[in-house]
């Protein structure tokens, strides 16, 4: 191919700014896009709203003062980042009818996908050893699950998740890019932006499927060990009360990790054998978004305690205006 018809971002970064990608969206039909729009907008608004609403929730109500809800809380905030990350810039587009993006928009929606999206991955793997020492080793669970260790766990997956997208952005620096820029998704997922380079990219598929080999059956793997042995040590509780307790303070969690990872693995799975890239775009409608919408709803319904927290904050939300 030859020049005229490629771009180097690195070493030409004004031509890559002009050039942009355009994001094809979910469809092309003019008479669905008002359906796309307030379809993704609603979603977009009760999931901004259901995960704004426990975080203050566990903030103010002591009872949730838990390592527990300490993680939840988290996983909220990184829920609506993540939404936050592709939704909005969808929406703008449909409504100025603008499907561009920037080089640099683009990469910038790449980096903070991936990290948002490997900080929810791990976040639910410490929300299973929360749950696995909390059952399994309950008379030193408040030693072992010190605030110390809860905060640095943290920080260790936001850690890793801000390492892991910064190596996979730089990576995409070094390609070129040719005129069909045409992305066939609603925002800059990775894999697509890899197809559309008209260079070399052994070293960056290598990569990706080596990371997302060791970020996503690493921490599955710790989840499901978690509960291979959260299984066993209920199994061992005498009574029946006291079992259906142990299993039911992990059954919220154990739903979002279906959901999350059924979902994921789901797409991924059938896009690569079966589905179109466009088919595959509207697949992963339901990872983005439905699990991060799904999450409030099932951790309030499930609890007493946050439910009890929530309608605690809901009355006190009118007097604060």
């Amino acid at each position: 191919m030859s020049a005229s018809l490629c771009f180097r971002p690195t070493n030409n970064r004004k031509s890559a700014n002009h050039t942009g990608f355009l994001l094809l969206g979910l469809s092309e039909d003019p008479e669905v896009q008002p359906l796309v729009f307030g379809l993704f907008l609603s979603m977009y608004l009760v999931t901004v709203l259901g995960n704004l609403l426990i975080i203050p929730a566990v903030i103010s109500d002591s009872h949730l003062h838990t390592p527990m809800y300490f993680f939840l809380s988290n996983l909220s905030f990184v829920d609506i980042s993540f939404t936050s990350t592709t939704v909005p810039k969808m929406l703008v587009n449909i409504q100025t009818e603008n499907r561009a993006i920037s080089y640099t928009g683009c990469l910038t929606q790449v980096y903070f996908f991936m990290v948002f999206i490997c900080m929810d991955n791990l976040l639910l793997t410490v929300m299973a050893y929360d749950r696995f020492v909390a059952i399994c080793h309950p008379l030193y669970y408040r030693v072992i699950m010190s605030p110390r260790l809860c905060h640095l766990l943290i920080l260790l997956s936001f850690f890793i998740s801000i390492m892991n997208a910064l190596l996979r952005s730089l990576m995409v620096l070094h390609l070129s890019f040719c005129t069909n820029l045409e992305i066939p998704h609603f925002f800059c997922e990775l894999a697509q932006i890899l197809k559309l380079a008209c260079s070399d990219t052994l070293i960056n598929n290598i990569h990706v499927y080596l990371v997302t080999s060791l970020l996503g059956m690493g921490p599955l793997s710790g989840i499901i060990f978690s509960y291979i042995r959260i299984v066993s040590c209920t199994l061992r509780i005498p009574l029946t009360g006291g079992k259906y307790k142990a299993f039911s303070t992990c059954g919220s969690h154990l739903s979002v990790v279906s959901l999350f990872y059924g979902t994921c693995v789901g797409v991924y799975l059938s896009s690569e054998a079966t589905l179109s890239s466009r088919k595959r775009a509207v697949a992963s409608v339901t990872y983005t978004m439905v699990t991060p919408m799904m999450n409030p709803f099932i951790y309030s319904l499930r609890n007493r305690d946050m439910k009890r927290a929530l309608r605690n904050l809901i009355s006190v939300i009118p007097s604060c205006f």
